[in-house]
């Protein structure tokens, strides 16, 4: 990719249509889906919980929570889907599929490999990479001292 190329692809404006709509129908299915499942027990904890399942927890309700401000601003809130991809891609290849492998993958794990393949596959499709590469990756980065 050149930098001519990439150039003219560093505005929000430069994103299809049809890709910011897909983007937020990605935003709501997160809305929806995840956040109907997770605000229930945020809300209204039965039990409490360890550590690490009260993180994920929060973690998901704040994801839902953002994934809302992505149907206005889809392309401005691509880090959150950039975000979702990494986590779902690190579980693949650091939990699911080193389990998997050894045999000990148990039937609830098992259960969520197929969601988390599906949301990391819909991401990569979803995703409006020209715009990442140009914004994210070969624009300058913000300054790290106050002007002068």
């Amino acid at each position: 990719m050149t930098a001519g190329t990439l150039r003219s692809t560093t505005t929000q404006d430069d994103v299809s249509t049809l890709r910011l709509y897909a983007m937020r129908a990605l935003y709501l299915l997160n809305v929806l889906l995840v956040g109907s499942s997770v605000w229930p027990q945020v809300l209204h904890p039965s039990t409490s919980r360890p550590l690490m399942e009260g993180v994920a927890l929060s973690f998901y309700a704040a994801l839902s929570a953002l994934s809302a401000l992505g149907l206005r601003y889809p392309v401005k809130m691509v880090p959150l889907l950039f975000l979702q991809l990494v986590y779902k891609s690190v579980w693949l290849l650091a939990v699911a599929l080193p389990l998997s492998s050894a045999g000990t993958l148990t039937s609830e794990l098992a259960g969520a490999v197929r969601p988390m393949v599906i949301g990391a596959v819909l991401d990569v499709l979803v995703i409006p990479w020209r715009y990442v590469a140009a914004n994210y990756l070969f624009r300058a980065g913000d300054r790290w001292k106050g002007t002068s």
